[in-house]
């Protein structure tokens, strides 16, 4: 903003401009001021006051609250009967009893101001706090898990893939298709992935979002029996899940995928039988280095990684001028962390 100096001195400049026979209309155009500002300053000037019309002291408005009025709406929103209702409620309440206190935004403004807006009912709010971080090692100390819809050829009906995987390696562990979600069906998936990677208890971590399958009594019973210890997203955060997320877009970006829907419960589970097939054992997966879930979770990746790098350093010495640095960084992928304190995908 222009000082009253600087707009003092402006004035001076332009009143010796005019006194030389520049025009008004000119002067302003050289210096980038409006003409009708130039007056303003000039009379402003004289008066010692703004000459802007809107530039009055700002006075209270005449429907204030009065301190009293306040005082009354707090105490009201306080008494037993309406302390755990929002003002939307005490309003509507006020009205059916023949009393008016205040607007329904007069008392949020008041209540705001006195630092009383909050939840005032029985329910919480959802948990926004990140989970804590997993990391794994090896394989079989975490995996993620999650359900995808799968569509039919009847309108509306959908399967659904039940799908756990080893964050570590990317294996696909456990999977399946039925027509429903439940927690009972869950269950028997998890059973059979851990008796075939022969899960010892307290050996991994589970987790999964906030669905009522991965909630459910039935699979956190199971989950307890089996000494599997669950974690869980935060609601409607799927980032919290990003391994499972990335292992559901590969499948349905999958080049041989049909482009139609599956006819038949059996139709689909022969075809992610053919996907679990391919990804586990040929598919070279890019946040592994390039090497196959199936050889990952074997710890065969090392010695695969170490004659790549071997080669590559043949290839070096045998052409040194086609280098001009290091060689590719086939150093094997160490820990992997879910939820990291920094973000990270695990892309797959």
């Amino acid at each position: 903003m222009t000082s009253s100096a600087e707009r003092q001195q402006i004035i001076d400049w332009v009143d010796e401009a005019h006194s030389n026979g520049a025009r008004y209309v000119r002067t302003a155009e050289v210096i980038g001021l409006p003409v009708r500002t130039l007056e303003r300053w000039r009379l402003s000037s004289r008066s010692g006051d703004d000459a802007r019309q809107h530039a009055a002291t700002s006075r209270a408005p005449t429907n204030k609250l009065t301190q009293v009025e306040r005082e009354a709406i707090l105490n009201l929103v306080n008494q037993p009967r309406f302390s755990h209702l929002p003002p939307k409620q005490v309003v509507a309440i006020l009205a059916d009893e023949g009393l008016y206190l205040g607007s329904e935004s007069s008392f949020y403004r008041v209540m705001r101001e006195a630092k009383q807006i909050k939840r005032r009912d029985f329910t919480q709010a959802h948990s926004r706090v990140r989970p804590d971080p997993l990391t794994a090692s090896g394989p079989n100390q975490v995996w993620s898990w999650d359900i995808t819809y799968m569509a039919s050829t009847v309108k509306g009906q959908f399967f659904y893939l039940y799908l756990f995987l080893d964050i570590y390696s990317r294996k696909i562990v456990g999977w399946e298709i039925y027509d429903t979600q439940t927690a009972e069906l869950a269950q028997k998936v998890v059973i059979k992935a851990c008796l075939r990677e022969q899960v010892t208890k307290d050996q991994v971590r589970l987790h999964s979002d906030n669905g009522s399958p991965m909630k459910g009594a039935t699979m956190l019973a199971t989950l307890e029996r089996l000494g599997v210890m669950p974690s869980f997203s935060r609601p409607s955060v799927s980032n919290d899940n990003a391994y499972s997320e990335s292992m559901f877009r590969t499948l349905k970006y999958h080049s041989r995928r049909p482009s139609k829907p599956f006819d038949t419960l059996e139709e689909a589970r022969e075809w992610v039988a053919q996907f679990v097939s391919w990804y586990n054992q040929e598919h070279r997966h890019s946040g592994i280095k390039f090497v196959t879930p199936d050889q990952r979770h074997r710890g065969e990746d090392v010695e695969l990684l170490a004659k790549r790098h071997q080669l590559y350093l043949t290839a070096r010495e045998k052409n040194p001028q086609r280098w001009s640095g290091e060689t590719r960084n086939w150093e094997p992928v160490g820990p992997v962390s879910l939820n990291p304190q920094n973000e990270s995908k695990g892309a797959a």
